[in-house]
């Protein structure tokens, strides 16, 4: 997937603006992704739901922090491309 970069110009956002909430946005981003994190399943909430409850949950809790990840990433490619 090629990402929308949005075009710096004089009818639109300013780049200072652009750039100040991306940053915003990346750092709730990396709080989100230290928090979801620390949400790490233990097996011990899961074994009583059988033999693959637990791997399961990881494998779930292991895509969140992907998918939060690959967020991130977005944001700071865009910032790449609009700062310089």
């Amino acid at each position: 997937m090629t990402l929308a970069i949005p075009t710096i110009h004089m009818n639109g956002t300013s780049r200072d603006e652009l750039t100040r909430q991306l940053e915003e946005a990346g750092s709730a981003l990396q709080a989100a992704i230290r928090a979801v994190e620390q949400a790490c399943p233990n097996g011990r909430d899961y074994y009583t739901q059988g033999h693959d409850a637990t791997q399961e949950a990881l494998r779930q809790h292991a895509n969140r922090l992907h998918n939060l990840t690959a967020v991130h990433s977005e944001l700071c490619e865009i910032y790449e491309a609009i700062a310089a």
